[in-house]
């Protein structure tokens, strides 16, 4: 995190952070906006490069704004770049690519160090910028006497990580079940809500990306504001449901399904007796921090999107119709 120090106090002196990116990135960017916004007391935007290029944007030169991208060569996120410079923001990159076009042309960054990518759906990157947008968060906050036990709980959290992925990485024959009875659905909704919502819409992007199936990430409040139409025993809903300040909230999502017939597909944490009353399955994964919880849940999505495209004999690395940059608007 070095290349941000430079510049530290000038963020800390900001008026709002702006993440900018897209896709995969984008959903990193929501992953971590909670936590970002918790610890910094700053309020957080979060935009989409191509829709932040339609609209004309106030950008301010006390706003600090973020550029998150893999490749670093993304031809929307670019052009934002472009546009936040010449309204003298300060811009920060996030990239994988050391000398990118992202890293070249923002004021200080941090490349994020995740090693080449070379299939086209990004797990590893996302996994890397959620890591280090949460490691900023830490950064900025580190002279706040009432953020010291949150940091050192999530910091804890940190360095327990590796050893709760390679748990969840054990459960890769169960997810793999899970795929023979999924690889013929043409539709698959998956639903959470606060810091899982970002998992969901990642989720449901890796099962597009990899399946050629329709998938759904859904915020569990909006059940009720449409979704719920949807629900019947023919539909296959995944839901998130990991112990947090909202698990009653998404508890109650939860029963919602199951009241309409729904086979909800559950992510919870092990030996949670209440969830296994109204999940059709359970795919169980270690409890860690709450704004941490997300880089667990995301993997068995990951996994199950894996194996539903190699039991469809699918291109994993080389999905049809994608790039891994993209280069052009």
């Amino acid at each position: 995190m070095g290349g941000l120090a430079d510049h530290m106090g000038e963020i800390k002196r900001c008026r709002r952070l702006i993440m900018i990116a897209c896709g995969t990135s984008y959903n990193s960017a929501i992953a971590t906006r909670q936590i970002m916004e918790e610890l910094t007391e700053l309020p957080v935007m979060i935009e989409l490069a191509s829709d932040f290029l339609d609209r004309t944007t106030p950008i301010f030169r006390d706003d600090v704004c973020f550029f998150v991208s893999q490749s670093g060569e993304t031809a929307d996120t670019l052009m934002a770049l472009k546009y936040c410079k010449s309204k003298g923001a300060l811009t920060v990159g996030i990239t994988n690519v050391v000398g990118s076009s992202v890293s070249r042309e923002t004021d200080c960054g941090v490349h994020i160090n995740a090693g080449p990518e070379i299939g086209v759906a990004s797990t590893k990157a996302y996994t890397s910028q959620f890591i280090t947008l949460i490691m900023f968060a830490l950064m900025v906050s580190e002279d706040r006497i009432s953020m010291v036990s949150r940091r050192r709980e999530i910091m804890k959290g940190l360095h327990e990580l590796p050893k709760k992925i390679e748990k969840v990485l054990t459960m890769d024959e169960k997810i793999k079940a899970l795929a023979d009875e999924l690889v013929e659905e043409r539709s698959l909704l998956v639903m959470g809500r606060g810091y899982n919502y970002a998992t969901c819409v990642e989720g449901a992007l890796k099962i597009k990306e990899l399946t050629y199936m329709h998938s759904e990430g859904i915020q569990m409040g909006e059940l009720k504001h449409g979704p719920l139409a949807m629900i019947d025993p023919n539909m296959r809903v995944l839901m998130i449901c990991t112990k947090d300040k909202l698990y009653s909230k998404v508890m109650n999502g939860v029963q919602q399904v199951n009241a309409r017939q729904g086979r909800p597909v559950v992510i919870c944490n092990p030996d949670d007796e209440y969830v296994a009353q109204f999940a059709y399955k359970r795919l169980e994964v270690p409890e860690t921090v709450d704004c941490l919880q997300g880089i667990l849940n995301v993997i068995p999505l990951q996994l199950l999107s894996f194996h539903i495209a190699t039991k469809k004999n699918l291109d994993v690395d080389m999905p049809r119709n994608l790039a891994k940059s993209v280069t052009v608007e």
